[in-house]
């Protein structure tokens, strides 16, 4: 009898534990469906009102509460930087990528094509690559210091190869993200349009001695991108 006893609450027990490994996985399942639709909520807020959209805005995109949206990103930042990991993922391998390319000129085109085409797709990104490399926090500013610095290789042995022109200066990229984030905002659906600009712009980079030498490069940096991808909410000023 005590033997059956026994085996009756060690059923129970098992059945209990079960249900509650149950439980907690349908939890864990909901938190992380809860966080993929936040995600995909901010990328679409940040791009039609910029980073600096209310969260509550985020939370109703999303269909979440405010305090889900908060648990699983904390601050803005965090929620900026998990909406677009994946770009600057994508972004700092298109620039190792770029170093790798035997052709100089290849992996400097490369470059400028992948991060042009990060804009089209995403229209926040360009504010939330600037917002992943504050000047407060020393790690990512050491990130964004070497990328610049990888492309100021890069553009260097494009330049050592003649494909470049010699007068290209580093802060171009940034011109050219300007113009182009511009042209983004104005026509959101037209990827022939941007493909053509991208075009255009890296034809005047080749060398040819028919051109005329360019006027002094500016004080640009990444930086110096908008905050505000609506062209509705105007630029941030250039900073030096």
């Amino acid at each position: 009898m005590d033997a059956i006893v026994r085996l009756d609450r060690k059923r129970e027990t098992v059945v209990a534990e079960s249900s509650r490994i149950t439980a907690r996985n349908r939890v864990r399942a909901d938190a992380r469906r809860n966080r993929e639709r936040v995600l995909v909520a901010a990328r679409a807020v940040f791009a039609e009102h910029g980073i600096d959209a209310p969260m509550a805005t985020v939370a109703r995109r999303a269909g979440v509460g405010v305090a889900t949206l908060y648990r699983h990103f904390p601050t803005r930042d965090a929620l900026v930087r998990g909406a677009f990991a994946q770009q600057m993922e994508t972004c700092a391998r298109a620039l190792t990528e770029a170093l790798a390319v035997p052709d100089p000129w290849q992996g400097f085109q490369q470059l400028v094509e992948t991060v042009c085409a990060l804009q089209r797709e995403e229209r926040g990104f360009p504010a939330a690559f600037v917002a992943a490399f504050p000047e407060s926090m020393s790690e990512e500013a050491q990130s964004r210091q070497r990328a610049e610095r990888d492309f100021t290789t890069l553009v260097r042995r494009a330049q050592a190869s003649g494909a470049l022109r010699a007068d290209f200066h580093p802060s171009d990229l940034v011109v050219v993200l300007l113009a182009h984030c511009g042209l983004v905002a104005a026509l959101p659906d037209d990827g022939a349009a941007s493909r053509r600009l991208v075009a255009y712009l890296l034809q005047s980079f080749r060398t040819d001695p028919a051109n005329k030498p360019l006027p002094p490069p500016t004080a640009l940096t990444l930086r110096s991108l908008p905050i505000a991808t609506d062209s509705s909410r105007g630029q941030r000023s250039p900073r030096t």
